[in-house]
């Protein structure tokens, strides 16, 4: 009689039934004890992000309005997420707010402006998570300029330090920068997955 064909899957459960039979050591313990703080540097925040070539703004929370009107073309159309400030908003620009706005609506728009849930200074990173002042992901990805308020209190040194103000549930989009790719020559190709532009408002 012909015996049964014995498949890898088998072969693989079969080599690892064999060794744990054999009384072979347990698996090493991998330590976790790397470190989960540092210390807060706000200029290593904005070294980071004018390092991946995003456009970094520090000023007081009053002149918002006036910063965004400086970065954004007069009349153009900003998206706006449920819960922004309107006083972020200058009114040389139109707003679009986002009431369910289609994707070709929001890819058209001159800009988005959000809010941020916290940064990284470490890593020059910042973390939306879908919060009332952020909005849906797909407004920081469809417009090819994101212009994103941060206020220095939502800045941490470290990512885990990041992670414990976050929920994991929501939807984190972590950016580092404007959107960028190389192709096969390693040229550097900006705005293929998200915004060509990125301006972060800095506050104190």
């Amino acid at each position: 009689m012909v015996g049964r064909a014995v498949s890898a899957r088998d072969l693989v459960l079969g080599r690892l039934r064999a060794a744990l039979a054999s009384g072979a050591a347990a698996p090493v313990e991998v330590p976790r004890d790397y470190r989960h703080t540092g210390t807060l540097d706000l200029d290593q925040l904005v070294e980071r992000l004018i390092d991946y070539r995003a456009h970094v703004h520090r000023v007081a929370e009053a002149a918002v309005a006036d910063t965004i009107a400086a970065i954004l073309p007069a009349g153009g159309t900003v998206v706006v997420p449920p819960g922004l400030p309107p006083d972020w908003l200058p009114p040389t620009v139109t707003a679009l707010p986002d009431d369910g706005l289609d994707n070709e609506r929001i890819g058209a728009a001159d800009a988005v402006v959000t809010g941020a849930a916290v940064a990284v200074a470490e890593t020059g990173t910042v973390v939306l998570d879908g919060s009332p002042d952020q909005g849906r992901r797909v407004l920081s990805l469809l417009p090819d300029r994101h212009v994103c308020v941060l206020r220095s209190d939502q800045v941490v040194a470290t990512v885990p330090e990041a992670l414990a103000r976050l929920t994991p549930q929501r939807p984190l989009t972590w950016i580092s920068g404007p959107s960028a790719t190389s192709d096969i020559e390693l040229i550097r190709v900006e705005g293929v997955h998200g915004p060509r532009q990125l301006h972060v408002i800095l506050l104190p």
